[in-house]
């Protein structure tokens, strides 16, 4: 099995936890603006960080970066289950169940075929489609 972490993976944590970071702390002030707020071209709601990453990783994916895709891609997922399914009475898993797991579900259709791209080669529609779902479903996280 091919090593995903590479050289630039101290680049790639670097700026996601700087891209989680601003958006975080921007996050209150945004609830009462119609359109969200960017900061560092990350919207200032909710689901801004995950958002952010999904579209760094696609853009990874996109570019034929699998590895950093990949990478980036886990930090998703990792990021996503410890805020809003273990992340306590504030996540989403607890405040709306439902939207949760549609979310999760979505989210997992995109980011499985990116993670696991040695074994097989994703499918670049079916990628697509599942990003563009799962960033539709992140929409339903900020109202």
């Amino acid at each position: 099995m091919r090593k995903v972490f590479t050289g630039s993976s101290h680049y790639c944590v670097a700026v996601c936890a700087l891209v989680l970071l601003v958006a975080g702390s921007a996050a209150i002030s945004s609830a009462q603006d119609k359109a969200p707020s960017q900061a560092a071209g990350v919207d200032n709601t909710k689901m801004g960080p995950y958002r952010a990453l999904a579209q760094l990783s696609f853009q990874a994916f996109h570019k034929g970066d699998n590895a950093t895709a990949a990478e980036l891609a886990r930090i998703l997922e990792r990021t996503w289950d410890a805020a809003e399914e273990g992340g306590g009475d504030r996540s989403l898993a607890k405040t709306n169940k439902d939207l949760f797991e549609q979310i999760d579900k979505a989210m997992d259709v995109f980011i499985k075929p990116v993670m696991h791209y040695s074994a097989k080669a994703p499918d670049p529609a079916a990628v697509q489609t599942a990003y563009n779902d799962f960033l539709d479903k992140l929409k339903q996280g900020d109202q």
